[in-house]
């Protein structure tokens, strides 16, 4: 593990508290080119009704944009939380240099726990993965989040939030949470 792995693992999960505090599941992902942070994002699902607007997806999307090229073979994903088989498809089809992630998700991790497909040899690209950076405090703050949940409020615990928000996870200047695009209502389109 780099030493930055984990200054760039605080941005992400300093994107995942914010996602907590606005009702989503607190996951939040980082995607770095030549040691640069160029894109951000957290979990979108309940505030886009999406089901594809996870961390990692919108985290690709806006790296893509931002470097005009759908190839991100020489960027790093950072994620707060293994990545599930439709996020790790994304990761293999942009052709990511590397994959780090904070956790296992032992339900659906398709990086390590249920599936390898960041090293499936029967898929056209490969990607370095390294699993463990910050993995208490993302555990934490995914665990925090689902017993309040379990007790009916749906963000994460301001306790939880004072105990992780520190300036390390600070977002770095001129950078901010990706957001989605979405389409307008069925009702409304033409």
């Amino acid at each position: 593990m780099l030493r930055q792995d984990h200054e760039f693992m605080d941005v992400a999960l300093q994107a995942a508290l914010q996602a907590g505090r606005a009702g989503e599941v607190p996951i939040g992902a980082v995607i770095v080119h030549e040691g640069e942070i160029v894109a951000i994002a957290a979990n979108r699902r309940e505030q886009d009704h999406d089901p594809t607007a996870h961390a990692e997806i919108l985290a690709l999307q806006a790296a893509g944009r931002r470097l005009g090229s759908w190839r991100l073979n020489e960027c790093t994903l950072f994620v707060t939380l293994e990545p599930c088989p439709m996020c790790m498809g994304a990761a293999v089809g942009a052709r990511l240099g590397r994959l780090v992630f904070a956790c296992r998700d032992p339900k659906a991790g398709a990086a390590i726990s249920l599936y390898e497909l960041g090293n499936d040899p029967r898929l056209n690209h490969r990607l370095i993965v390294t699993e463990g950076v910050r993995r208490q405090q993302a555990s934490d703050l995914l665990s925090g989040f689902f017993a309040a949940l379990r007790a009916g409020d749906r963000a994460v615990p301001d306790t939880l939030v004072e105990s992780l928000a520190t300036e390390s996870l600070a977002v770095p200047e001129g950078l901010a949470v990706t957001e989605s695009r979405a389409l307008p209502p069925i009702q409304d389109r033409p």
